[in-house]
């Protein structure tokens, strides 16, 4: 789960099933451009689902690596690395946001370790200073994507309660 930060001079972006397929299409389209992967790698868990979504539209094999942070705030680490079959590959390794580039600094260090031919970055949303090699929307709002705004509690779905009050 992710970590929400305390309400602020932040608005909210509430990502909703279209406006993210938007974005996907732009990733799509900026990194076509430039760069041909042969091996989307989506960094779960939320960087999965636009991962698969660029590797559908770019027609190229997709995989998973994922990386967690144990508690709020600290540093993140690596649960299960990339598999060995990026060795030599063009890989493109995705995940949903990007502020400080931490996971995403854990995930190349990962991948590069495997010695793949080569590697670019990409996320849907870049939000703070860290810069990938691609991003499809740039805010500094605080962002609801679509999978994570409801939870299911006691049998029900609802909104999650740390979200509701930004909403």
């Amino acid at each position: 789960m992710r970590r929400v930060p305390p309400p602020g001079p932040k608005g909210v972006l509430e990502v909703d099933w279209p406006f993210f397929g938007v974005l996907c299409l732009v990733l799509v389209l900026l990194v076509a451009r430039e760069y041909e992967p042969e091996i989307v790698l989506g960094i779960a868990k939320a960087g999965v689902i636009p991962g698969v979504v660029v590797a559908s539209i770019m027609q190229c094999e997709f995989s998973s690596m994922a990386v967690t942070r144990r508690e709020a705030g600290s540093q993140p680490v690596l649960v299960s690395g990339a598999p060995p079959s990026i060795r030599g590959r063009r890989v493109l390794v995705v995940d949903e946001t990007c502020d400080t580039g931490s996971t995403m600094r854990l995930a190349l260090s990962e991948v590069r370790a495997l010695r793949p031919a080569e590697v670019r970055s990409a996320v849907s949303f870049r939000t703070g200073d860290y810069a990938p090699d691609f991003w499809a929307f740039e805010t500094e709002n605080f962002i609801i994507l679509p999978w994570d705004r409801e939870i299911i509690q006691n049998g029900e779905i609802v909104v999650r309660p740390d979200y509701a009050a930004r909403l």
